[in-house]
């Protein structure tokens, strides 16, 4: 009698473990909004967001966030890949403590252009960034690959893929070109490197750079 009621209760953990694991995987799926982009680009505390960073930037000396500021300024109208390793670096270290989101964005096989699947989530991307909380922030677009590839190959990819998501939210949404700053870190920032060809690893991240405007 005790080993059948072990075999129940057996049965009933691994049911629920398959429920649990369904409903992640669901949630993880779901198309994302523009207010959800929203909430995970504006500076509020308890807001919650897909992917999303630290809320409230850390407390910096005047110099220093001045000296963050001239930075983001000299990255305005630069060309892509004419960033080098050190800027790139410098972008990602800002970036950390900056609200952001991870967005699933999907191009074509070896290639910049944006996915039909994917489009929705570029026209929410726009939305979102064209809300007038949002004004007057400078943003990041990064891209990033999987693992798979050489390290060049997937550096100048990722590259080219910020650069669309660019020129769409400028060319659709009337976002001003300076005020999106592009960067590709190819396969080196990985988001599962336990897993390197995982889609999670294919992204743009999006970073409100400018938190100060948009905290209003």
């Amino acid at each position: 009698m005790t080993a059948y009621f072990g075999r129940i209760a057996v049965r009933a953990a691994a049911l629920t473990a398959m429920l649990t694991m369904s409903a992640g995987a669901a949630l993880a799926g779901e198309a994302v909004s523009a207010d959800q982009i929203l909430n995970a680009l504006k500076p509020k505390s308890a807001t919650r967001g897909i992917s999303v960073g630290p809320q409230t930037a850390p407390q910096v000396d005047a110099a220093t966030q001045a000296k963050q500021s001239a930075f983001i300024d000299s990255m305005r109208n630069r060309k892509t890949r004419s960033l080098s390793l050190g800027e790139r670096e410098q972008i990602a270290e800002l970036a950390a403590t900056k609200p952001k989101i991870d967005l699933e964005i999907q191009f074509d096989y070896n290639s910049a252009e944006i996915s039909k699947a994917s489009m929705p989530a570029v026209q929410e991307l726009g939305k979102a960034l064209s809300d007038p909380n949002l004004k007057g922030s400078t943003f990041v677009v990064a891209g990033h690959t999987d693992g798979i590839g050489g390290d060049g190959f997937n550096q100048d990819l990722s590259e080219r893929r910020a650069d669309t998501i660019k020129r769409y939210l400028v060319e659709k949404f009337g976002l001003t070109g300076q005020d999106l700053v592009t960067v590709g870190y190819g396969k080196t920032k990985l988001k599962d490197a336990a897993n390197p060809a995982d889609p999670l690893n294919r992204r743009v991240q999006v970073v409100n750079m400018d938190t100060k405007t948009a905290a209003k």
